[in-house]
């Protein structure tokens, strides 16, 4: 995935409707945006998605709390995050357009850019980041400060008081484009989410699992007809939701997201790589304590062959 250098520090004013001008500003930097309604809020699902209950059926696929990977795919602005699209006919098409006639500001996802957001909710919080956080691009907003890295990661709330992580699976407020210069995302903000005392038990490693893996790119997918882009965001989507996982569930998690994967390819001619994407979803279930043999199994079983894919 593309990422830009930065994100952008200025715009001229457009004209009404304004959160929408903004929302396409934002996306041709590369920013996956959305409408937001009164009180900081994503728009409801349409009623397609909205009468599911992770049961029914689903024009989406049956996701209306996001519990598989890959994109929003309804037309309309639904599933809040997994909607931010960078795409413009999608922002303005008719599906969207009375989100924009009703919006009250504009999200954006930024794990779906490459950043991460270190939303500070009070003074004590800034005077926290000030003290003990390399310094990077600050946006102000009504409560606090939004402190934006370059690089994504989990998301998750309440890292210490009046800390919240925003990237992966989330969305943030569109406060402006803040003053300094964006820094890359720093060990002590990915740390902020590592429990001090763990559930799982201490894993001894395995010569298996230690050694580095292959990567995805073309030229281990020569015949795989997506773009990279799309490999990649439905794959770092997918890490996030097994990587999340970290007290059960991330087995499961990792059979639905191969499962996901490999139905993405079931019309490619092929090659497309999707033992070493397979490789990549055992390696995170393992990270947060699934013993291999079993990340291996829920993989092959989600429809993805599991074999040495190393690199040299």
């Amino acid at each position: 995935m593309t990422h830009t250098t930065d994100i952008p520090r200025d715009h001229a004013q457009p004209a009404l409707p304004a959160h929408l001008h903004t929302a396409l500003w934002l996306a041709g930097f590369g920013l996956p945006t959305m409408p937001l309604r009164a009180g900081k809020l994503p728009f409801g699902n349409c009623p397609a998605c909205a009468s599911s209950n992770g049961a029914g059926p689903c024009r989406c696929g049956d996701r209306p709390n996001m519990k598989f990977a890959g994109p929003c795919q309804c037309p309309a602005p639904c599933h809040a995050w997994a909607a931010a699209t960078t795409d413009p006919a999608v922002l303005t098409s008719p599906a969207w357009a009375r989100a924009w006639q009703q919006a009250g500001a504009v999200a954006y996802h930024p794990g779906g850019g490459g950043y991460t957001v270190l939303d500070l909710d009070n003074a004590d919080a800034v005077t926290w980041a000030r003290q003990t956080l390399p310094a990077t691009k600050t946006v102000p907003t009504t409560r606090g400060e939004h402190w934006i890295y370059r690089g994504a990661m989990q998301s998750a709330n309440g890292v210490r008081p009046g800390v919240d992580i925003k990237s992966l699976m989330v969305y943030a407020r569109w406060y402006g484009p803040g003053t300094g210069d964006m820094t890359t995302l720093p060990d002590a903000v990915r740390a902020l989410i590592v429990k001090e005392e763990s559930t799982q038990p201490l894993r001894v490693e395995v010569d298996s699992s230690s050694p580095i893996r292959a990567t995805w790119d073309r030229s281990v997918a020569t015949g795989c007809r997506h773009s990279d882009t799309f490999v990649q965001t439905g794959l770092t989507r997918g890490l996030a939701k097994v990587a999340a996982c970290r007290e059960h569930g991330a087995g499961s998690t990792a059979y639905g997201v191969a499962r996901f994967l490999a139905k993405q390819h079931t019309a490619c001619p092929g090659p497309c790589g999707l033992e070493i994407l397979g490789q990549q979803i055992i390696d995170t279930a393992v990270s947060v304590g699934v013993p291999e043999a079993y990340a291996e199994r829920a993989v092959t079983r989600g429809g993805i062959a599991v074999v040495a894919v190393r690199a040299s």
